[in-house]
């Protein structure tokens, strides 16, 4: 049977030996198969002699049929910003913790892969977001997420005050330590952490959650994933915010700065072992009962 996947690229997370390891398993697996394996430029200079073609993230989505991860949730989630624009499937090892993102076991990697070479694998669509700060009007900053885009205070124990608009709606203004905006991937990360809904990854939502509010009746809320969401900080407020897309760019604001959040165009395309199920990974890393006994 002729391969779908011709081109294989290799992305990992570096500074982690048993991520080294999984690369090494992948790079001889691919090979002897007969098929081209392009490994991302960090990976690269950790593996002397490699003798592979070599390419940056942002060109391996393009030259490539299928990208695997090596690492964690937080590998895949910084590959997802970069890969999701060129539609290029996506397949995770997990090397990390929980593995709600990345989950081909490393002792798996050999069974699972021939499988998806012989095209038995699921295909998801996940929508990552976008995020702009506008100030007077003017572009300040920009951003895109996967998890979720958080308007928070930047400082311990101290609270901002905004307005929420949903589809130019206005919804509420509260005081809180600010507001997580979270995809149906992101509703098990830092979302689930501030009280927010586990959402299936094929809904087409948000999820808008305060967090620590001042009011105890402001509560989290789903809304249409096609929504534009748009937080206006209040002009009162003494500190200046910060907007940050899964916890890694960071874009500070002032007060009377407009946030706009919005799906992102592209999508990404992750590819899943046949068998996958949503509730065995949430059973499995959130500790929830298994099925009773009769």
């Amino acid at each position: 049977m002729e391969h779908q996947f011709r081109n294989i690229g290799i992305i990992g997370r570096v500074g982690n030996k048993h991520v080294i390891e999984s690369v090494k398993v992948l790079k001889a697996f691919f090979l002897k198969k007969n098929l081209t394996v392009v490994l991302e430029t960090e990976i690269a200079a950790v593996l002397p002699n490699h003798g592979l073609q070599v390419s940056g993230r942002k060109l391996i989505g393009e030259i490539c049929d299928l990208v695997i991860v090596v690492g964690g949730d937080g590998s895949m989630l910084g590959a997802a910003r970069e890969l999701a624009k060129h539609n290029v499937p996506v397949l995770g090892v997990n090397r990390g913790g929980l593995g709600f993102l990345t989950d081909i076991s490393p002792l798996e990697i050999e069974e699972k892969l021939t499988e998806v070479l012989q095209g038995k694998y699921v295909v998801e669509q996940r929508f990552l977001l976008d995020t702009l700060v506008k100030r007077d009007g003017e572009i300040i900053g920009k951003g895109s997420a996967f998890n979720d885009i958080v308007v928070s205070s930047g400082e311990a124990a101290r609270m901002i005050e905004f307005e929420t608009y949903v589809e130019g709606q206005f919804v509420h203004s509260q005081r809180s330590d600010g507001m997580i905006v979270s995809t149906p991937t992101g509703s098990t990360a830092y979302s689930l952490s501030g009280g927010g809904p586990i959402m299936h990854p094929s809904l087409d939502a948000l999820a808008l959650v305060p967090m620590f509010p001042h009011s105890l009746s402001s509560r989290p809320i789903v809304v249409n994933g096609n929504s534009e969401i748009k937080l206006v900080i209040g002009v009162e407020n003494k500190i200046n915010p910060i907007v940050s897309c899964d916890g890694h760019s960071i874009i500070h604001a002032q007060p009377g700065d407009v946030i706009y959040i919005y799906k992102k165009p592209q999508k990404l395309k992750m590819l899943h072992p046949l068998g996958h199920s949503f509730y065995e990974v949430c059973r499995n890393k959130l500790g929830w009962g298994n099925k009773l006994v009769n």
